[in-house]
């Protein structure tokens, strides 16, 4: 019988993540949904090309009723479908000023790291197809949080690689059907409540509907042209910020003469790895720094959060965690500093 073309996809998929991985384990997470048994059943299939082992991982967040059995359900199926191993993890998933659904994919991420470095793995799977990252890119223009959350989800981003975003959910979803795997889905997904199941089911039906078809896979499209661009600036500015290594401080000269994308993201990758702690930097933060860079007019330093301040001392941007002893400035400067206002 010829091989079913979904099927033939997300094996595809799956092939051109693992090419480097030789014989080591590789992780794929495992919810017992479509994309993530299609995805798992497809590693499967390609490990038998090669001599890497396939662990299977469920994680349960204790957030639905039976959370429990359904993680159990999924380590049998894990089994069943090939994988060498097939584990369950319970997280707890705090919700420290954030939604549910933030909270629960942050607990996610960390227990699949701490599985991945326990196993010694630098791969963990994950099912994400190309209608999670439509969705992904229309919840990052409504935040407007700028070009990076358009981008949506990268397709690597160590230790986790996503082979599936190119393939739509119907794909994994006609896979599963093909091989005879049933799925569970998801009733979250269905629950008007969370921000992603109402962009699932309601806005981008709109779209399609207003627009025409193929909306989901122009946005998909649209966010991996503008993750290229927005690498490829990020190489740039940690090209330039490695150039400084000579200097106490950044250059004042020099940074005036960057275009502003790179300059920003300069400051930011310096404030960064002066010690601030990159949840709390903003936007504005970045561009107060870049004041004490393009409209200097005395002001002596900026606190930033983490503890850290920027200043301007010797023709060079500084930084330098706050309590400590202060610098000579500018020549005629007054000795005792001013702080910046915001």
């Amino acid at each position: 019988m010829p091989l079913d073309p979904a099927v033939a996809a997300v094996r595809v998929a799956v092939r051109s993540m693992l090419v480097d991985v030789g014989d080591h384990c590789v992780l794929v997470a495992c919810s017992g949904g479509a994309d993530s048994l299609a995805l798992l059943a497809a590693t499967v299939f390609e490990a038998r090309r090669t001599a890497h082992q396939v662990v299977g991982v469920s994680v349960d967040h204790g957030l639905q009723h039976g959370s429990a059995d359904q993680a159990a359900r999924v380590v049998e199926q894990m089994t069943t479908l090939g994988a060498e191993e097939s584990i369950a993890v319970r997280v707890e998933v705090a919700m420290s000023g954030q939604g549910p659904e933030a909270a629960a994919r942050e607990a996610r991420y960390a227990v699949l790291t701490d599985v991945a470095e326990q196993r010694e793995s630098s791969v963990v799977l994950l099912g994400h197809t190309l209608d999670d990252q439509a969705e992904t890119v229309l919840l990052g223009l409504a935040r407007g949080s700028g070009g990076r959350s358009i981008a949506g989800m990268r397709r690597c981003s160590p230790p986790f690689r996503r082979p599936l975003l190119s393939i739509t959910r119907a794909q994994t979803e006609s896979a599963c059907a093909a091989e005879g795997i049933d799925f569970w889905k998801d009733p979250h997904n269905e629950d008007p409540r969370f921000t992603r199941a109402r962009v699932r089911h309601r806005v981008l039906p709109v779209l399609e509907a207003e627009l025409g078809p193929g909306v989901a896979a122009a946005l998909a499209r649209t966010a991996e042209m503008l993750g290229e661009d927005l690498d490829s600036l990020d190489r740039t500015a940690e090209l330039v910020l490695g150039g400084y290594h000579h200097h106490d401080g950044l250059p004042v000269h020099e940074l005036e003469r960057l275009d502003d994308a790179v300059r920003l993201r300069v400051l930011r990758l310096a404030a960064l790895r002066a010690g601030c702690a990159a949840s709390e930097l903003s936007r504005s933060h970045v561009r107060t720094v870049d004041g004490l860079v393009l409209s200097w007019h005395g002001q002596r330093w900026l606190d930033l959060p983490g503890h850290v301040q920027a200043y301007r001392a010797g023709g060079e941007l500084r930084f330098r965690r706050a309590g400590e002893a202060g610098e000579a400035g500018e020549a005629g400067e007054p000795d005792r500093p001013k702080p910046v206002a915001g």
